[in-house]
């Protein structure tokens, strides 16, 4: 075969993949394409010359229960927050009030979207970062060398009605499904900043931080993980930690997401009804390190499908993210460089986004 001739059979495959994984399962697969197979160093189960290296058995992480917050052992909830931001970078919450139909409805209806046919799901691609809607696969299509086992829709969220219009018309109910679901989560978020910020002993109340944060920006990451034939092979995301300043995590009842603690890879038990909450590179920032951005992955099964929603609130695209003045003097100097969202994106436009290698980047590093 000429080299013209691979060329397009190779523009031709990767045609294919960049349509999704879900695409891919509906046509019919027994087995993981090339692209799709992980180095057996970043797979899930991998061999060492003398041992097989499984994950760890299930971690159960702390528990915020978010009425506690309302009542007069708060300052023992901060603590705990505190420590979890610390020793974990994650924690879950519950009690929060969307126990019930808010969150099973963008559930089902986010499973609606995505068995949708592929020429409705497409109309959403697009390589726009920037875009209000934004429908892809993998990690970051465009750059990286090995694919994800996962679709994902992204739907740029506050302020609400200048994004709604652009969400997805069908299903018919999924405007509005999601737009009940995305208020309720900037709520929640809005509570969890002003605990968050407590339990770092900053006031909320007039802090330029706190204020940049209730008007900042809202993402929700819907994802879909489709069974996979060989989920030994691949990674539904790959090891990452989160860009913003905290996400909140919507699960199924399929277990899947891992987080790197104390240098093991453990898989977080999902607690039906619950949020996970995760702290941001924005926040370890502003924390000047004390609070951590933790690295997380998912695994994909053979049987079941998986949905999540994540949504993750920073400050506005706008603002300048930067250890807080609050926390830092020449004690305690600041140990990361001012960044706004504008370095951000072109840091991973312009490569293949590897563990917490933007945040690596923003680092000071102090001559003693």
């Amino acid at each position: 075969m000429s080299p013209s001739m691979i060329a397009l059979v190779v523009e031709e495959e990767n045609k294919k993949y960049q349509r999704g994984v879900k695409h891919l399962c509906d046509n019919g697969l027994t087995k993981v394409p090339t692209k799709y197979i992980w180095p057996e160093t970043d797979r899930p189960i991998f061999t060492k010359p003398d041992k097989l290296i499984k994950p760890k058995q299930n971690l159960k992480l702390p528990i915020i229960d978010i009425a506690e917050l309302l009542r007069p052992n708060r300052s023992h909830v901060l603590r705990t927050i505190a420590e979890a931001c610390e020793n974990y970078g994650f924690f879950q919450v519950v009690n929060h009030g969307m126990e019930g139909d808010v969150s099973r409805n963008m559930i089902e209806v986010c499973k609606k979207f995505f068995e949708l046919p592929y020429e409705e799901r497409s109309k959403y691609m697009t390589s726009d970062m920037s875009a209000p809607v934004r429908y892809g696969t993998s990690f970051n299509q465009s750059k990286d060398n090995v694919f994800c086992w996962r679709d994902f829709l992204k739907l740029s969220a506050h302020p609400l009605p200048d994004y709604f219009p652009y969400w997805p018309s069908s299903p018919s109910d999924f405007r509005s499904l999601a737009a009940i679901y995305a208020k309720e989560t900037k709520e929640m978020f809005d509570l969890m900043v002003k605990a968050i910020l407590e339990s770092l002993e900053i006031d909320g109340e007039g802090d330029k931080a706190a204020e940049e944060l209730k008007e900042g920006s809202q993402l929700v990451v819907v994802n879909c993980y489709p069974p996979c034939p060989q989920p030994e092979l691949t990674l539904g995301m790959p090891p990452h930690s989160d860009y913003g300043f905290v996400t909140l995590l919507l699960q199924d009842d399929v277990e899947g997401l891992q987080i790197m603690y104390r240098d093991e890879w453990v898989t977080v038990d999902p607690i039906p009804g619950s949020f996970v909450v995760n702290v941001g590179d924005h926040l370890e920032i502003f924390s000047n390190g004390r609070y951590k951005s933790v690295l997380h992955r998912v695994l994909v099964n053979s049987t079941k499908p998986r949905i999540s929603v994540a949504s993750l609130h920073s400050f506005p695209l706008t603002s300048v993210v930067k250890p807080s003045p609050k926390l830092t003097d020449k004690h305690n100097p600041p140990q990361y460089m001012d960044t706004d969202f504008a370095t951000f994106l072109q840091y991973i436009s312009s490569r293949e986004p590897k563990w917490k290698n933007f945040l690596e980047s923003r680092k000071i590093h102090h001559i003693r």
